[in-house]
């Protein structure tokens, strides 16, 4: 048996045996939209980095070795493939508007004529061309057509020096989005960028995402308009060019948070700092200065760690329950996360809910092919995914049968109206201790990342469900402006079929809590609240160089506490745990993903101790032929935390 259909096996039977009657079969993503491995002829490398569906049903594809196809009938048994272009320089992105394709190659947006009509481009127009320094992470995304005509393209920092973990701009427009009209003109738009590798636009307009880095606590989406600062600093090196309309500048920011930029030492976390976040930059230090905190964040590790497209569901219900939605992939761990969005107070928020996981390769980009299934486009080389394959191209597919899923989540005066894809069950859905909330952040500062900060409990006070079962309106106390809210209905079952919800969390980021009415429900106090696991602050547990490398011998009374406190748990218990804290996510048990296997880690020999402050707060140096840094996860439940370190190290015997 593969590891792969081990987990599916243990889901299932942890799903019965944490008492939820499971009806007729379990959830599983596969159920409802599988995953069709498009064929690719012998000789082509197609590592994806820029696609586009063109009018007649082709699909045209381009590549990070400067290749683009058109891949006719692109749904048969054996499409037919035509190369179009080469010799372009890592493309990251396609278009096509008026009969042309358009690609922004690493110096320049191209568009691409075939004038003849032979089926190939004969023209290679620069439409226009931007500085270049040399360094390896000056990628270029795009382009997007925004509703005004204009083409969209995104620049990356620069990486690549002895301090690789800072992003510098070397050359204007380093970090910034550019908005180029047809005929070459380009006016710098918005800065702040530091790997905005996901573009996409939204009923028109301009969205982007991040990853996870210096100055970036996680990944996440934002609505970009003129002017705004999306975060990072080293963009803001060219905001006094008279082109800008930026008003951010970085002393303003170095004024707030030391920028710690000594290229010898790499800036590490400070437990008891004083802190701030994007959010407050923007709302209470510099509230009329364009600063953009993210419209929704995506939680690192959890609903990926290496952002990228972002398309809309513009399908009309062929897709599935989701009509109006975004669905946004991820490079690091194959997969796509999927987002609800609304205004509130004129701000743009939301939820983001895992989607579909499993792909070959790294997602970079995806489109919607005529027959309303998502083409997937992956490509991991030189950046690493979960999915195996270095390159492939694949069709997502509807199978015709709803999920039961948290369709949307929105924010109410006094706590959140959840909606549902198929009515929930009465009984489970108005029980206030079927659900469990919890709100944190991410700190502002120049560390790769940010571990979750301030988190605290959220007591769910009331509830109650809609006549047709659909939307359940929860009461929650303490709801923070600026915070993301975990929300788990863990025990909420469908009204039919008495299934659990496919994937049982949303994080919802509060940017605006929205006025009106408080709801019409009778309050009490969960019983939950009364027993809450212990949880752990970061910096709790300790994690010194020296508790790392030894540990001193514990009385005979310690080894009997320490036995007692570290039996092992089973397999199952503990996939149970791996898999509601995320962490199969970047580690599989046997082989490498985004992070080292459980086997390897076992076979480090550090003792319980060790391994505990080390998952709460983890050492990347202690792997460093692994790209991703893992985030700490002092959040998780401490006694959730022994069991997790006493089942990996007994995986050595």
């Amino acid at each position: 048996m593969t590891i792969h259909s081990f987990f599916h096996k243990i889901g299932k039977s942890l799903l019965v045996a944490s008492g939820v009657c499971m009806g007729a079969f379990a959830q599983e993503e596969n159920d409802y939209y599988k995953i069709v491995k498009v064929p690719i002829p012998e000789g082509i490398v197609l590592e994806v980095g820029g696609m586009v569906t063109l009018p007649n049903s082709d699909i045209a594809v381009a590549t990070r070795r400067g290749d683009v196809y058109i891949i006719e009938n692109p749904t048969a048994n054996r499409p037919s493939y035509r190369k179009f272009a080469s010799g372009l320089h890592e493309v990251l992105g396609l278009a096509y508007k008026d009969g042309s394709l358009y690609c922004a190659q690493r110096g320049e947006l191209t568009k691409l004529v075939d004038t003849n009509g032979d089926g190939k481009a004969d023209r290679y127009e620069t439409v226009y061309a931007w500085p270049l320094s040399g360094h390896y992470h000056e990628y270029s995304f795009g382009p997007k057509i925004g509703a005004d005509g204009a083409f969209y393209v995104t620049g990356n920092v620069g990486f690549g020096d002895s301090d690789w973990w800072a992003g510098k701009s070397y050359v204007p427009w380093r970090g910034w989005t550019m908005r180029i009209s047809e005929d070459g003109t380009m006016q710098p738009f918005a800065a702040g960028m530091r790997s905005p590798c996901g573009i996409g636009l939204v009923n028109g307009e301009f969205f982007y995402g991040d990853n996870q880095g210096d100055w970036m606590g996680s990944g996440f989406i934002t609505h970009v308009e003129k002017g705004d600062f999306l975060g990072h600093p080293a963009s803001l090196r060219w905001a006094d060019n008279p082109a800008s309309p930026v008003k951010m500048r970085q002393d303003m920011i170095y004024s707030k948070v030391d920028p710690r930029d000594n290229p010898k030492v790499k800036p590490e976390y400070v437990k008891d700092e004083a802190m701030t976040t994007i959010y407050e930059l923007g709302k209470k230090t510099y509230p009329n200065m364009g600063v953009k905190s993210p419209a929704v964040w995506l939680p690192h590790g959890v609903l990926g760690v290496s952002t990228s497209e972002i398309i809309t569901d513009d399908t009309k219900g062929a897709f599935g329950p989701f009509e109006g939605q975004l669905f946004v992939g991820d490079e690091g761990m194959s997969k796509i996360a999927r987002v609800f969005l609304e205004k509130v107070n004129g701000v743009y928020q939301g939820a983001s809910f895992d989607f579909r996981s499993g792909f070959r390769s790294g997602v970079l980009r995806m489109s919607w092919g005529t027959d309303n299934a998502m083409f997937v486009g992956g490509t991991n080389r030189g950046w690493g995914s979960v999915g195996k394959e270095a390159y492939g191209l694949e069709r997502l597919v509807f199978a015709g049968k709803t999920p039961f899923e948290m369709k949307a989540v929105r924010a109410m005066p006094d706590g959140f109206e959840i909606e549902f894809t198929l009515p929930a069950d009465k009984k489970t859905a108005e029980d206030v201790n079927s659900y469990d909330v919890l709100s944190y952040t991410y700190k502002y500062h120049p560390v790769y990342g940010s571990p979750i900060v301030d988190r605290k409990d959220n007591a769910v006070r009331g509830a109650k469900l809609s006549a047709d079962g659909l939307r359940v309106r929860i009461v929650v106390d303490g709801l923070r402006e600026g915070y993301i809210h975990d929300i788990k209905p863990e025990k909420v079952v469908s009204a039919q079929e008495k299934i659990a919800l496919l994937h049982g969390s949303a994080y919802y980021t509060l940017n605006s809590i929205p006025s009106g009415p408080k709801a019409n429900i009778a309050l009490v106090t969960p019983s939950t609240a009364k027993a809450k696991k212990e949880r752990i602050d970061a910096g709790a547990l300790a994690n010194t160089p020296d508790n790392q490398m030894k540990e001193a011998a514990p009385s005979t009374e310690g080894m009997k506490k320490a036995k007692a406190a570290t039996a092992i748990i089973s397999d199952k218990e503990a996939m149970a745990l791996l898999s509601k804290h995320t962490c199969l996510a970047c580690h599989k048990v046997n082989e490498r993903a985004v992070g080292p296997a459980y086997i390897e880690v076992a076979k480090r020999k550090y003792t319980n101790a060790q391994l505990e402050a080390l998952i709460a707060e983890p050492k990347p140096e202690n792997w460093p032929d692994f790209a991703t840094p893992m985030a700490p996860m002092s959040h998780v439940p401490k006694q959730d935390i022994k069991k997790i370190a006493a089942w990996i190290n007994n995986l050595k015997k």
